[in-house]
């Protein structure tokens, strides 16, 4: 399928090449200039209430954002880490899906901002990353949160995160988590992968881009065969919360989320996966929000 036409304009667009631009920089440079940008990002629709926290964590304190969608009672949990390849990215620049998620899920959405490379290497952003869903699921009820219900989810390195999380709490025994959901999710750091040859180049992320995110992320290449630094490569998936994965047809990494989602299938989890045609890596949008949410309604009412 072609490009979608919308996405071939963005592409194309002065915005698209500002944004590439600033990708080439180091993460110290990149991070107040996309800062800037994100201020022009669409706003997400209005929720009931929003209130950021510093929680404890394993280097120190750990921002995060509490999204309250309208209503009242005890709401599912949707646990939330952002892209931007482990080394960019805040609590702001993915607010307006946050806002989506609540509104089109009816769930408590908790952003977290876990520690960046090349500052903090591995371990540091899946060991915030889990603190934060232990903290989520021991509060929940303070938070109007069913901890029964409890999702961990994420796009691109969140997306990684998420993955991660979901095998550490498998791993360590706690927290229970209900499902994860992963988009255009990052499973291992092969970028010779047909799609990323293919698609390695003009589409937005790029194998150059992925390569370099590897270097500031890992202490050592060696480090890429950790199954949490790469998910795919752990050596048993069983036994993981079923799971929706979504990728982009244009996007390099879309091998890999295709290969981490007929593994999950093969082990035994529930899987469903879905290809967006047309699309790219840095194209997830406010629809995504209720392709997820058609996802979590049943696994929520079961």
């Amino acid at each position: 399928m072609p490009l979608n036409p919308f996405v071939e304009g963005f592409l194309a667009s002065p915005v698209a090449k500002t944004l590439m631009e600033l990708l080439e920089l180091s993460p110290a440079e990149a991070r107040p200039r996309l800062a800037e940008m994100g201020k022009f990002m669409p706003k997400g629709p209005e929720v009931a209430r929003v209130n950021d926290l510093f929680i404890e964590g394993p280097l120190g304190d750990i921002p995060i954002r509490c999204y309250w969608p309208e209503g009242r009672g005890t709401f599912p949990i949707y646990v939330f880490f952002h892209g931007g390849g482990f080394t960019v990215g805040n609590l702001n620049s993915m607010d307006w899906e946050c806002r989506g998620l609540a509104v089109a899920i009816g769930c408590l959405v908790v952003s977290v901002d876990y520690r960046h490379a090349p500052e903090f290497k591995f371990p540091a952003a899946p060991e915030d990353a889990y603190a934060a869903v232990q903290w989520v699921a021991a509060h929940a009820a303070e938070l109007q949160g069913d901890p029964d219900r409890l999702v961990v989810g994420g796009v691109s390195a969140g997306a990684n995160l998420a993955a991660v999380v979901a095998l550490m709490a498998r791993d360590r025994g706690t927290p229970a988590i209900r499902f994860q959901v992963l988009v255009v999710p990052v499973t291992s750091t092969d970028v010779d992968t047909p799609s990323s040859r293919e698609y390695g180049e003009g589409f937005g992320l790029s194998r150059k881009m992925m390569e370099k995110t590897w270097v500031h992320y890992l202490n050592d290449p060696q480090e890429g065969q950790n199954p949490y630094v790469s998910p795919l490569l752990a050596p048993s998936l069983a036994g993981l919360p079923p799971t929706f994965i979504l990728t982009a047809e244009f996007d390099p990494l879309r091998d890999s989320g295709q290969a981490y989602a007929e593994r999950l299938r093969r082990e035994g989890v529930q899987v469903a996966y879905q290809c967006n045609p047309g699309m790219v890596h840095f194209m997830p949008s406010l629809a995504c929000a209720q392709e997820i949410a058609l996802q979590l309604r049943p696994a929520f009412e079961s």
